[in-house]
Formats: C-alpha cells, sequence, structure tokens
C-alpha cells in the first residue's frame, strides 16, 4: 500500500477527531492499520483489544526496546525528528526487556510499594484544599489550569521527596515538554538539572521518599538511571493523572446519565473513574513496539524492525468486546489505560488515589459546581498520544479560602533552581479548620 494512500496520525485530520479516524482505519483495515507517524513514516496501530493485549504481552516478539526500530537503523529518524524525545534509547525500565528490565523495573516496583497510601491521601487532600483556595472565593475558576493539571505533580514531588517549591515550576516545565512547544528544550533541561540536584541531596540527607528508596536499592541504580526514572514517573504522573481528572469532572458536570447514576447509587466514585479509563483514557495510544522478527498480528504480516503503536482508546471501545458503548462498565478493570503485561503502568493505583481523593475533595468543598459555559464551547487539543481537555470553566457559590490548615502554595519561579523546602508555615491561630463536612459523594449517594 503506498504511503499516499495511507492516514497519518498527526497533522489537522487527527488533531480534529482522533477517535473518528480511530474508527475510520477500523473499519478499512480492521484490527491492525498501516498508518503514517510524524515524517511520513510508517507504523501499525493496534486497534482490537485481543491484539493490543498480544502485543503488550509477548515481548519476544515486540519489544520495548527502539533500538530495534528499523527507521532509525537505516538513518531515516534524525536527531531533531519530533519524535525522538520519545523513541532515542535511554537507561528506563520502559525502553527495555528480559534481565534489564527486571532489574530496572524491579527497583521501581519495589520503592513504589512502600508509600503508606493513607500518606499518599494526605497530601493529595492537602494539595487540593491549597488549589481550591486559591480560586474559591471569585465563585469561579477553570478546573484543567487550576486544578486537574497542578494536583498531580505537586503530589509527585512530595513523593519523590522534592522540596514545596519544586512543585508549581516542574508543572510549568512538564506542560511545556509535553506539548512540544518551542521551549520545551529548555524545559527539558530543568527538569534534568532539579532532579540531578534532588538525587544529590538525597545521597546527602535520605528520607522517606521515593528518590531516597531507588538509592537504597539492592539492584544499586546508577545517578543517571535514577534521574531518568524519576523524570518518567513524574511526567507520565503529570500527563495521564491531569487527564483522567479532568475528564472525569467534565463527565460529572455534562453528563446527566453519568451523575444519576452516582447519585442513583449505580456506580461510586471508583467505578466511575473505571469507566472514563474506558470511555477516555488519559492516553489514546502508547508509542512503541518494534518487531523482533517477521510475524503476523491481525491477519497482518508484520516485518522485523517495524514500529507498533498500541491504541489503547481504540482497543478500549472494540465492538468485539463492547458492542453496546451504552452499557456501563461497572468497574471491569480489564481496559487497556495502563497498557498490559511486563510494562503495564506500575504507578497505576497512585494516579487512581489522586484522581479519587482530588475530586472527592473539589466537590466536598464546593459542592454547587456548574459548568461555566455551553457544553459545545468545550475543546480538546490532541496529539498522537492523548486527546486533552484544553479548559473546564466552572460556577459555583463563593465559598472562602480560609478553610485550611495548610501552607499556602508558594509562588512559580523560573530560575535559578528553586532552593531547598522550607518547614510547613503553622496554621494561623483561631484559623483552625471548619467541621468536616461529609464527601460530597456521600452525601449524594444519600439523596
Amino acid at each position: 500500500m503506498g504511503a499516499e494512500t495511507l492516514h497519518r496520525l498527526y497533522g489537522p485530520e487527527a488533531e480534529a477527531d482522533p477517535t473518528g479516524l480511530y474508527e475510520k482505519l477500523r473499519a478499512e483495515h480492521g484490527a491492525v492499520a498501516p498508518v503514517l507517524v510524524q515524517g511520513d513514516l510508517p507504523a501499525w496501530l493496534v486497534l482490537g483489544h485481543r491484539e493490543n493485549l498480544d502485543v503488550a504481552r509477548t515481548p519476544s516478539r515486540f519489544s520495548r526496546d527502539p533500538r530495534r526500530w528499523r527507521d532509525m537503523q537505516e538513518g531515516n529518524v534524525p536527531a531533531d525528528h519530533p519524535l525522538t524525545p520519545m523513541t532515542a534509547w535511554q537507561p528506563v525500565c520502559h525502553f527495555v526487556d528480559g534481565a534489564d528490565h527486571e532489574r530496572l523495573r524491579g527497583a521501581v516496583t519495589a520503592s513504589l510499594a512502600r508509600f503508606d497510601r493513607r500518606g499518599v491521601r494526605r497530601y493529595v487532600k492537602r494539595f487540593a484544599d491549597q488549589l481550591i483556595d486559591a480560586f474559591a472565593d471569585s465563585g469561579k475558576g477553570d478546573l484543567v489550569t487550576d486544578f486537574a493539571e497542578p494536583l498531580p505533580m505537586l503530589v509527585m514531588t512530595q513523593l519523590v521527596g522534592a522540596p514545596d517549591s519544586y512543585g508549581p515550576r516542574l508543572v510549568e516545565a512538564a506542560r511545556d515538554m509535553t506539548r512540544g512547544t518551542a521551549t520545551a528544550v529548555a524545559s527539558n533541561e530543568y527538569v534534568t538539572l532539579a532532579l540531578q540536584e534532588l538525587v544529590e541531596r538525597k545521597h546527602a540527607a535520605p528520607g522517606r521518599d521515593f528518590t531516597s528508596w531507588l538509592l537504597e536499592d539492592s539492584t544499586s541504580l546508577t545517578d543517571e538511571e535514577i534521574v531518568e526514572h524519576l523524570r518518567l514517573v513524574l511526567i507520565a504522573a503529570f500527563e495521564t493523572t491531569a487527564n483522567l481528572i479532568a475528564s472525569t469532572l467534565r463527565m460529572v458536570l455534562t453528563d446527566r446519565r453519568f451523575r444519576a447514576n452516582l447519585s442513583g447509587g449505580h456506580m461510586t466514585l471508583p467505578d466511575a473513574l473505571e469507566q472514563v479509563l474506558w470511555d477516555e483514557p488519559p492516553l489514546t495510544t502508547i508509542l512503541g513496539r518494534w518487531a523482533t522478527g517477521d510475524t503476523v498480528l491481525g491477519d497482518r504480516q508484520i516485518q522485523a524492525g517495524d514500529m507498533l503503536l498500541l491504541g489503547l482508546a481504540g482497543g478500549n471501545v472494540d465492538p468485539q468486546i463492547r458492542p453496546d458503548l451504552s452499557l456501563p462498565v461497572h468497574g471491569n478493570r480489564s481496559h487497556l489505560a495502563f497498557s498490559s503485561g511486563p510494562h503495564e503502568c506500575p504507578g497505576q493505583d497512585i494516579g487512581r488515589a489522586i484522581a479519587d481523593t482530588g475530586i472527592d475533595t473539589l466537590m466536598t468543598r464546593l459542592p454547587d459546581l456548574e459548568l461555566g459555559v455551553q457544553e459545545g464551547e468545550l475543546s480538546w487539543s490532541a496529539s498522537l498520544m492523548s486527546r486533552r481537555l484544553v479548559s473546564l470553566p466552572v460556577t459555583f457559590t463563593p465559598r472562602g479560602s480560609a478553610t485550611t490548615s495548610s501552607s499556602p502554595l508558594p509562588a512559580a519561579k523560573a530560575e535559578p533552581l528553586p532552593p531547598a523546602a522550607l518547614p510547613p508555615a503553622p496554621a494561623p491561630a483561631g484559623g483552625g479548620r471548619a467541621a468536616p463536612r461529609a464527601s460530597w459523594w456521600a452525601r449524594l449517594l444519600r439523596r
């Protein structure tokens, strides 16, 4: 099939309606579709649920190592290619297989397992309250820029042991990097320097945090490996969790059936998150896998070195497993939102905890949230790997901001790198919290 007849996963058609393009490709090609990525390089988009699991779970046939990419070996991927930041090999667990993967992944999962779940939720509650305080007096806000985007990074900076002051600047830098702006390279350099400095700090003064636990791990990761894994965890948590929070809030504010299922007790908040992970996964595709040899997938002949993209959004709505998309999934977790197999997202439970606790805190503090614009005015931006809600304006009854005992968010600073964290500010005298209110979701379920 000539390149001129293939659909591009970038450009106007893909950016305007990526899910519509996936269905067009499914109708034309079935479970595995030939496509073009940036630079009109050929690839395969996997659209079948079963075929996605086949690729994700068999690294012996479909490797995670980008050095197998035939186009890269043949010199067709220049250093300044748009996909280079995602395909240039690095010493991280999602770019290796076999024993190397087990060593790196083992250190990550063992360190993540040391977190106290209740402690994570306390961080989420603290930062969610601080973010809400910043706009609670105004009676209006944008739940994407004011809440969904900053919350995951602020929490993750605490979990990796970074000072509070890192959070706002890292949010800006991560947002810049993932959107491929003209300053993305400078933002990437800032993140790298900040994480290198963090690792040096933890060598001198370890704590009970992810960075220190990576340093302590028996696998003896190098400092370079630790920095790369910190960057991976921070960026992955930022993009995916922010999209999950924004999509769930949009569903609550715009979908009467979704809200009715919650209010009627037919769906819990964790179940609601799983429904969103099926219908609007935070990442629409994952780049990539590379065939280790000639093979067959979905009746397609795949050649050694071919690149494949896991089609998470397409696979989740595969008619073979969901013939009626209007039926609720009732907490079913067999979606592809976190991939599957040996490279399945190791931090998915933390992502769920951030989204769950953050949304509950928001709706408890601001129970009468309403969409501030017509639903048709909402807009999205799309890239090769995700579709992101641009903004979610809301209105509500002004609540006042003096409701938390947490220290205020530090102001964002560009340069130099943020100093070490200061001790938390004490609660103002006589300024204790108002009596705890029942969870919005709990009240909703009692109606």
